[in-house]
């Protein structure tokens, strides 16, 4: 069992505290930057930790590793990512979005 199993949405850190943070931080930050790099506009829903923190408060309230995210993005192409270890997708030129892909060799 992961931690984030073992632990309510509350005890990881998503509590009152958070969602005042995140309200701001989304005022702030109203368009996805997924769609945005697809050359679309869609409101983001989500605030999401670039690096995933695992339980490292630092980590988590470090508002460089936040970034706006549609809910779409964040359950679908941000997880894959996560999973695999790339950057899922391509600019509007068509050019890979992730900076290790073999086309920049």
């Amino acid at each position: 069992m992961s931690w984030r199993e073992s632990k309510s949405s509350t005890q990881r850190g998503y509590g009152y505290k958070w969602q005042q943070a995140r309200k701001t931080f989304l005022q702030v930050n109203p368009l996805c930057c997924m769609c945005k790099q697809d050359g679309r506009i869609e409101a983001a829903t989500v605030v999401d930790h670039i690096e995933p923190h695992r339980g490292d408060r630092k980590l988590f309230w470090d508002r460089k590793n936040w970034q706006p995210l549609c809910k779409t993005h964040h359950d679908s192409t941000k997880a894959k990512e996560e999973a695999r270890g790339v950057v899922i997708g391509g600019d509007v030129t068509g050019q890979p979005l992730d900076p290790d892909s073999h086309w920049y060799k």
